[in-house]
């Protein structure tokens, strides 16, 4: 396995045979999996702490089974159930808080982005009993705390099945698609606040709460699916775009018991991203937020008389974001992040809403919050103490006290703790180091062993033309911006190259990062092989480099990102090396919004763009997405329009390509379609494709390797 390499540096290492020898990678190898990596399956913590499950696969004959291991062995306990004449090949599983019971996952259909249907069954871990939960396909089960019962939805209304009796109870009966749902997020919460299941049992199963949303008066998207029949069809649903109405979402109590719903009173509210039960069964947490996303309410409801006290608040002259990192104790004191002093830190509260302590501090922040062990009063977190393009794991008092880092190689570590923070498994690669896993101790990061690595594909990778990203960084518009570079192996400075580079862009987002390659990753090493420089500037607007760094854009996206990218080209061009006459840009959504400004923005710097499904107008995306960057059209009309890259098509010189699926349901062909209306109507020539059926992803079968040739073969053209 190649020795951990230091960065900024070209390490003659990679060079240990003659260039004539090694391989050129192909788009048929990316795309095909010649390169895919080795990981760890989906592993849980029992409540043991000492063991923890996975779900294993075999291909031939094809079967599943969830497996129990030891961590301090590594080694396989018991198979606690495996697919079989009886069991049907289940794809994921759940267990009840007590451990007594797992809902298997069957035939499951997917329906936007986080959205399942499925066949789902409970197995009782001690009779062995497997037990159908509905013939119809079903969403999101969840069983009760001690396995008794499990409720899920179905064509949007709640039910609950009782174990015991095997008998089913609808606890909902006003869900209609369109119009009302219950217990299930509407499209935009699902894509923006990133959950589904919008219902929770207490922590002794007496009651759910669950979010109604009333989607009657959101406006209806419809697009044409064209499969393989004589006549496609319109598939619809309800997406708000920014400035319209949303669903109108209230919190509903059920008690169990009685079999009685109650609603809630929270006051005017347009969000509630979150609920969570806290620690005692009578309290539950909720959190809302206002429609221009900038003051979030963390509210305690006593369940006993649905009556509402606010913990905190967070104000913010630009938007909060919302998170998962909210962790009740024993005497509902809680921990919380915030960006209040400028970065994102931890802090403590007390059981009534009162600040203890700041736990966390320094200009870096918090990049994931993985839970408090009350035994020991360690937080453990995950940051960017190591610099910012790094991931490094520590544990810390909640005093703040006492931080330790855990992790010592630099690159991207991410730990899974043991239940009783007594182990972590680290994940860990770099720019130049594929994953590798290892089991740590949580009290002081000592490695106890290696669990699994990729030497494999680290050794076959040496027969391949490959050169290391160099990162650096780069003074644009008055910040230092991280970048990295990648170079043709044979390069000679006193050469010039054709520069392509690469960006994302979007609010908060980060692809300086010294982790191990993705698909596109791979892609970009091909064409350096072919003779091109790549390079990826995060400019303002990315994350992990403070509030103000991140929110400077607000009002105003893309705008000053367009003008770093340019900028960036510019200063780039003035190496020897790179031809100023050959400077392309690309990207993918949201960079793909970003490469089409370049290229008509900066049409003296850019000769070349190529965009996959952008956002051609903010007017045309979702309001909790683009609403919280840019408030409504309605308010900020310039905002939406002086960015928008269909209002200024004759500003187009460079060579275009411009790709879009169909059926994408998120950022709808709408963009693309607008996009070559107005190219069209300013007599400029353009090359553009559209995938049938296609969702954002664009994928399925052949197409990544066609579209990534279609790329390919552009970008040999016409730089």
């Amino acid at each position: 396995m190649r020795k951990q390499l230091p960065l900024f540096l070209i390490v003659l290492g990679f060079l240990t045979t003659s260039i004539a020898q090694k391989k050129k990678i192909t788009l048929e190898e990316i795309w095909g999996g010649t390169f895919r990596t080795e990981n760890m399956d989906v592993l849980r913590s029992m409540k043991n702490g000492k063991q923890y499950t996975i779900l294993n696969f075999n291909q031939s004959p094809r079967s599943s089974s969830l497996d129990k291991y030891n961590y301090e062995t590594l080694e396989k306990v018991e198979t606690l159930v495996a697919s079989s004449d009886e069991i049907p090949f289940f794809s994921s599983y759940a267990f009840s808080d007590d451990e007594s019971k797992i809902v298997l996952a069957t035939e499951i259909e997917p329906i936007f982005r986080r959205s399942r249907l499925g066949i789902y069954y409970v197995y009782d871990v001690a009779t062995k009993n497997i037990v159908k939960v509905s013939d119809a396909k079903i969403q999101e089960p969840l069983l009760s705390p001690d396995g008794s019962k499990v409720a899920y939805v179905m064509e949007n209304n709640i039910y609950i099945m009782d174990m015991a009796s095997s008998t089913t109870k609808q606890i909902t009966s006003d869900g209609v698609k369109g119009s009302i749902i219950n217990g299930i997020t509407d499209w935009v919460y699902e894509e923006e606040f990133a959950f589904v299941r919008a219902f929770e049992w207490n922590s002794n199963g007496t009651k759910i709460a669950f979010l109604k949303f009333d989607e009657t008066d959101v406006p209806l998207y419809a697009m044409d699916v064209y499969g393989e029949n004589l006549y496609p069809f319109q598939y619809e649903f309800k997406y708000p775009k920014a400035g319209e109405k949303n669903a109108i979402v209230s919190l509903q109590l059920f008690d169990v018991a009685s079999a009685e719903t109650s609603k809630v009173d929270l006051g005017k509210v347009e969000y509630i991203p979150r609920i969570q039960w806290m620690k005692n069964p009578d309290f539950l947490s909720v959190q809302t937020i206002n429609r221009h996303q900038n003051h979030l309410k963390l509210h305690s409801v006593n369940a006993k008389d649905n009556s509402v006290s606010v913990l905190l608040e967070e104000k913010d002259d630009a938007y909060v974001d919302i998170t998962d990192n909210l962790t009740f104790l024993a005497d509902d004191s809680f921990i919380w992040t915030s960006e209040r002093d400028g970065y994102n830190h931890i802090y403590l509260y007390g059981g009534g809403g009162k600040l203890k302590n700041q736990v966390t501090e320094g200009e870096w922040e918090v990049t994931n919050y993985y839970g408090y062990d009350e035994k020991g009063d360690k937080i453990y977190y995950q940051s960017v103490e190591n610099g910012s393009i790094n991931r490094d794991v520590y544990s810390i008092a909640s005093s703040g006290k006492n931080k330790k880092r855990l992790t010592e190689k630099e690159g991207t570590n991410s730990a899974d703790f043991s239940t009783d923070y007594s182990y972590f498994i680290n994940t860990y690669s770099s720019a130049v180091m594929p994953y590798e896993f290892t089991l740590h101790k949580a009290s002081n990061g000592k490695k106890l062993k290696d669990i699994k690595d990729n030497a494999v594909l680290d050794s076959a990778l040496e027969g391949y033309e490959l050169t290391p990203k160099e990162f650096s960084t780069i003074n644009i518009n008055g910040n230092d911006l991280n970048m990295y570079m990648i170079k043709p192996v044979d390069f000679d400075e006193s050469k010039k190259y054709p520069l392509l580079m690469f960006q994302y862009s979007g609010p908060g987002s980060q692809q300086v990062a010294n982790r191990w390659f993705g698909s596109n990753d791979y892609w970009h090493q091909m064409l350096a092989s072919e003779g091109y420089i790549v390079a990826c500037v995060d400019g303002r607007g990315t994350g992990l480099k403070g509030r103000d760094f991140k929110k400077v854009t607000y009002m105003n996206l893309v705008k000053y990102e367009t003008e770093d990218q340019i900028a960036a080209a510019k200063k780039l061009s003035e190496l020897p090396y790179i031809d100023e006459d050959r400077t392309g840009i690309w990207g993918w959504s949201y960079g793909g919004h970003m490469s089409t400004n370049c290229l008509l923005r900066g049409n003296d710097t850019f000769e070349m763009a190529i965009a996959v499904a952008p956002v051609t107008s903010w007017r045309f995306y979702d309001t909790i997405y683009t609403e919280r960057f840019m408030r409504t059209p309605q308010e900020n009309p310039g905002g939406y329009d002086d960015n928008s890259p269909f209002n200024y098509p004759e500003l187009l010189k460079g060579k275009y390509l411009l790709v879009h699926g169909s059926g994408d349901d998120n950022v709808h062909v709408q963009n693309s379609m607008r996009m070559i209306e107005a190219l069209v109507q300013a007599n400029k020539d353009f090359e553009w494709a559209i995938y049938p059926d296609k969702n954002h992803g664009i994928y399925g079968g052949n197409t990544r390797l066609h579209l990534f040739t279609k790329m390919t073969n552009f970008i040999k053209e016409n730089l």
